[in-house]
């Protein structure tokens, strides 16, 4: 092992596995907000493109926290496309262009998987490393206003 870390080894794989899987939810959001950003269409074009782009720097920023954390505790993480494709828990989206409303909800649908699953890595990590657990309490803060924020953009329609 070229890094060694302070915790123990159950705690470093209760604290390493919750980190890749963070990782790789994180590239998948990235990705899911490209591929929407690419292919919205309609009335409300200009916001929800700009919205992405905001989403994706989010997510691509909050990946190399999780992944550098990962590395400081000995733990090699694994962005590779074939292992985002194979172990992502976010739902994705469809191919082809779609209306704004319809990436509102798939925007929307994708950040709430993403903010539960980093809720149980939160309580995961509550005890085997809290600086851990401090990470992933800013990632759900954050992906939770950005959850809000696009529910509120079809609020009242």
């Amino acid at each position: 092992m070229p890094i060694t870390s302070t915790l123990d080894a159950g705690q470093q794989q209760i604290a390493g596995e919750a980190l890749r899987g963070t990782v790789l939810d994180l590239i998948d959001l990235a990705l899911i907000g490209k591929q929407a950003h690419w292919n919205v269409l309609g009335s409300n074009f200009r916001s929800v493109h700009l919205a992405l782009d905001e989403l994706v720097v989010v997510a691509r920023d909050f990946t190399d926290d999780a992944a550098e954390r990962a590395t400081a505790i000995g733990v090699s993480p694994d962005g590779r496309a074939a292992t985002v494709a194979e172990q992502s828990g976010a739902p994705g989206i469809e191919e082809g262009w779609q209306r704004d409303t319809e990436i509102i909800d798939t925007i929307v649908g994708n950040l709430a998987t993403v903010i539960e699953r980093m809720r149980q890595r939160i309580d995961a990590t509550a005890k085997a490393d809290p600086v851990t657990q401090d990470l992933f309490i800013t990632i759900a803060a954050r992906l939770e206003q950005l959850h809000w924020m696009w529910q509120a953009q079809l609020a009242g329609d």
